[in-house]
């Protein structure tokens, strides 16, 4: 029943897609985080809707009369940049054959943030990719919340298998990451029914962040929560709610739980722990004899044995910072930093120029939560791998588009200005 419920969802989609190609950048959406076909059993499970709905966008978009142009601000130029130099570092990769699989899957996640640009320039297209982000991530924040509090906390939460946050650690970033974006849907809703489902999804994701029972995505969560009152409205509220139940969260998990939180002070005991600075070290000293990296893939076992202070403890990054180093070497982890710092930068011009107009008051809210994502990808990404992950690369394309309607409000603002001072002297001369 699923698998048929997504196909006819997704084929009878297409036709609509063919007249506006930005309701694709919705279903892929939907599709890429939410991933409806991977809760399936049958045909539908590993059938490739995604690759469908990208190229029925392209052809739209190419057939569309709508303007195609991609705005070059620093964040585009300095993400293009990054993509060329990956671009060059798998043809110099360690492991080609692995390394051109990932190049396979990267080259077109990066394609469709550039699509998505070009596609979504407007205020009701940036809401609705808002309401659709957060609605299928939370969905499993949703689902993992009740889980946890039906379990005890017992067992760990997981994504949907077969996608990019099937493991406990990437669940718990993926929600980090939108738990901001749900709050603004929250604060910026008037219908007071989806106002309190959304402040409840809120909570239910938070419970399933700390379900994963991911040290990584705990570190996160206490990031993310702080900027997120510190950039909220309604601030007395939040801090209310956080006082009321992140103790009654805590004391509600097991003992079993707590232990693994404990060894966040106690790494050098943990071997879990160790092997991820291992993995760290090793990325570190292959980048430092290795100018392009080591590649896509780079984290196995022959890399260890060349570069880890421990050969024999191999493991997977684990951080977003030390992947892209060992895999694109220092300047790819420059270009990386780069695009991230000036994201961030760009969102808290936005907060503040936005709230000039009226038009785009709905910007400073939304740079604010974004800009509060951007952090708690930044913190969890310290001890999680998903240096490739769309949604942050998503979040970096919503704060593109808002810079871009944020200078035409402003552009339209000056030539108004200059129109009223024009009749002004006008006046004034007659007189």
């Amino acid at each position: 029943m699923r698998d048929i419920f997504v196909t006819l969802v997704v084929f009878g989609t297409l036709p609509f897609i063919l007249q506006r190609p930005y309701i694709g950048i919705l279903l892929w959406e939907w599709l890429g985080y939410m991933n409806p076909h991977k809760l399936s059993w049958g045909f539908a499970h590993d059938f490739p809707f995604a690759q469908i709905t990208a190229i029925t966008i392209l052809i739209s978009m190419f057939l569309s009369k709508e303007p195609k142009n991609i705005p070059w601000t620093i964040e585009t130029r300095v993400l293009m940049l990054f993509i060329i130099w990956m671009f060059v570092t798998t043809i110099f990769s360690m492991y080609p054959a692995f390394a051109w699989m990932q190049w396979d899957k990267v080259w077109k996640i990066q394609l469709m943030t550039f699509v998505t640009i070009i596609l979504m320039q407007s205020k009701w297209r940036v809401q609705a990719m808002i309401w659709v982000t957060a609605l299928s991530i939370g969905f499993y924040g949703f689902k993992g919340g009740i889980f946890t509090i039906l379990t005890g906390g017992s067992y760990a939460v997981y994504g949907p298998s077969g996608t990019f946050i099937y493991g406990n650690n990437e669940i718990g970033l993926a929600l980090i990451m939108v738990i901001p974006l749900i709050r603004y849907l929250q604060l910026t809703t008037d219908n007071n029914f989806l106002r309190q489902g959304l402040l409840i999804t809120m909570w239910l994701c938070v419970i399933s962040v700390i379900g994963t029972q991911s040290r990584g995505a705990l570190v996160g969560l206490s990031v993310m929560g702080m900027f997120l009152i510190i950039k909220s409205r309604k601030k007395f509220f939040l801090i209310l709610l956080v006082i009321i139940l992140m103790p009654a969260i805590f004391n509600f998990m097991p003992e079993s739980w707590h232990s693994r939180m404990s060894t966040i002070q106690s790494y050098e005991n943990d071997a879990s722990a160790m092997g991820r600075i291992n993995a760290w070290w090793m990325a570190y000293n292959l980048a430092k004899d290795n100018f392009f990296g080591g590649g896509y893939e780079c984290f196995i076992y022959p890399s260890f044995v060349l570069y880890a202070p421990n050969p024999r403890d191999a493991h997977d990054a684990h951080s977003i910072y030390f992947e892209v180093l060992g895999e694109h070497g220092f300047i790819g982890l420059s270009l990386f930093l780069l695009l991230g710092m000036l994201t961030l930068h760009s969102a808290r011009k936005i907060i503040k120029e936005a709230k000039q107009f009226e038009e785009t008051k709905w910007m400073s809210d939304l740079a604010a939560m974004l800009q509060v994502s951007l952090i708690g990808y930044a913190a969890s990404g310290a001890f999680l791998g998903l240096a490739y992950f769309d949604l942050y690369y998503h979040m970096v394309a919503i704060i593109v588009i808002c810079k871009v309607l944020l200078s035409k409000q402003q552009l339209e603002s000056s030539q108004q200005d200059m129109k009223n001072n024009y009749r002004v002297n006008a006046l004034k001369a007659e007189i």
